[in-house]
């Protein structure tokens, strides 16, 4: 780690006047992360504070669709599809070319439909399956969500579960300060708005405050490629849990992946989904051309878009996809705000879009069959009028890189050792997206925060080995 950018968070000596409180489980961040870590660590029997630096629970939950993938589930078994953690895993696998952790990838992949079963049984979170589309890289469709396909809606509803719960939020907190005997935490420091300072005592830590895509330095630093791209984000996530990690002597890894999206409506800022492109949709410059092969993912197209002049490009479909993706709450979002250019034929829609028609027409006939990009069109799925197109450009989503850990969440050291009693779950935890940006499978960024947010809640130490979760997929 270059140490000129990434520079030590505080981390003191335990204080000598007592702490003003103590908990057995203290949570820094309280976005889908940390609110399933406090759940499951107060359904193990722990007390449990949250500290949140915002003055509402969202943080990049709340920017996102809000989708986890899970494989086995009753969801899946109910729209007829046979899946097994040991493909969704080889999909994981797959995509990031066999460079994740593979013990920490056979984990989030055998969990994941305990945790959503949990959700959905325990605390009432109403899931159901995406099941009229495929999400890159995916042999099946897995994607769990809440009806309205929104992160702030999966945020809320964790929240109010955790309330239900009775379970501390404090909210307008920003964790300054970490208090540690040698390596083993004792406690933290948040700041109020007022000035004051709060201290509380713990157990044990789990930092669930994401990575580093808030923090333009690191970002230029550990991934240059999209140093200058739009931050989609959320603006505190500056790198605390690395900065603390580092002070502490943990190990990190894979410090240049990321989740980039190549289809954000410009200059309006809404993510579209890339259901417009996996049912028969596809991208052209400003010039009306074919550019590349979209069905790569959306996490490669964020550097694709933004290769282009002005860093824009155009995403063409149709009304047929329109209505796929108008489940979304950002898609119908960007339609309320006409983002979504409308036409009856190619010509109305190249004035529409003011690109050359004949180029259009060209990249219209172009997406059929195999194209010479290495992309296959469903005939099934070929564009029919009235034609739709968003203009867009690429964003930097969030981090995957960060605190190596187990896949209970306990952050490892170099060696190979763990840290005593710190934890780390979600973008402030290592995902397994691989070294860069084409190892994202869709969904790893909230399979990681809800699946090591809930191992590392109801881990016990007197657990033997790795934690068994009492016969975790008694759940699924």
């Amino acid at each position: 780690m270059p140490t000129t950018t990434l520079s030590a968070m505080s981390v003191k000596p335990t204080p000598a006047n007592p702490f003003e409180i103590a908990v057995d489980t203290l949570i820094v961040g309280a976005g889908a992360c940390g609110l399933v870590a406090a759940l499951a660590a107060q359904e193990a029997g722990d007390t449990v504070l949250v500290l949140e630096r915002d003055p509402l629970p969202a943080g990049s939950t709340a920017l996102s669709a809000g989708l986890i993938p899970a494989a086995g589930t009753r969801f899946q078994r109910a729209a007829g599809i046979v899946d097994t953690p040991a493909a969704f895993a080889a999909d994981i696998m797959a995509k990031a070319n066999g460079e994740p952790d593979r013990n920490l990838v056979d984990v989030l992949a055998r969990t994941a439909g305990t945790v959503i079963t949990w959700l959905a049984d325990r605390y009432g979170l109403p899931f159901d399956l995406v099941s009229d589309f495929d999400y890159p890289g995916h042999s099946r469709r897995r994607m769990h969500g809440l009806p309205a396909r929104s992160g702030q809606e999966l945020v809320d509803h964790l929240r109010a579960a955790c309330e239900r719960s009775a379970i501390d939020i404090v909210t307008d907190a920003t964790v300054t300060t970490l208090f540690a005997d040698g390596a083993r935490i004792t406690g933290a420091e948040a700041s109020r708005p007022s000035g004051d300072a709060e201290r509380a005592g713990c157990a044990r830590l789990i930092l669930a405050c994401n990575g580093f895509g808030g923090d333009p330095d690191l970002v230029r630093t550990f991934m240059p490629d999209i140093g200058q791209a739009l931050y989609f984000g959320h603006t505190g996530n500056r790198g605390d849990a690395l900065r603390w990690g580092r002070a502490l002597g943990a190990a990190a890894r894979h410090l240049g992946s990321y989740q980039g999206h190549g289809n954000v409506a410009h200059p309006h800022g809404i993510l579209i989904t890339w259901a417009v492109i996996t049912e028969g949709g596809f991208q052209v410059t400003t010039g009306g051309h074919r550019f590349w092969n979209e069905a790569q993912g959306y996490s490669e197209a964020a550097r694709a878009v933004l290769a282009q002049p002005g860093g824009v490009a155009w995403t063409v479909f149709d009304r047929r996809i329109a209505g796929i993706a108008g489940q979304f709450a950002d898609f119908q979002a960007a339609d309320a705000r006409g983002a979504i250019r409308v036409a009856d034929d190619i010509p109305a829609l190249a004035a529409r879009m003011d690109v050359p028609p004949d180029a259009l027409a060209g990249s219209f006939a172009e997406a059929t069959g195999r194209d010479r990009f290495g992309r296959r069109f469903e005939p099934a799925k070929a564009l029919t009028p009235p034609y739709c197109a968003v203009r867009v450009t690429g964003a930097l989503f969030h981090t995957q890189g960060g605190l190596a850990t187990d896949g209970d969440g306990r952050v490892l050291t170099p060696q190979g050792g763990h840290l005593p009693n710190l934890f780390a779950a979600g973008g402030a935890a290592c995902g397994v997206s691989g070294a860069g940006d084409s190892g994202y499978l869709s969904g790893n960024g909230l399979l990681s925060a809800a699946v090591l947010g809930y191992r590392a809640g109801r881990y016990r130490s007197t657990m033997p080995g790795t934690s068994d979760l009492k016969q975790e997929t008694s759940h699924a």
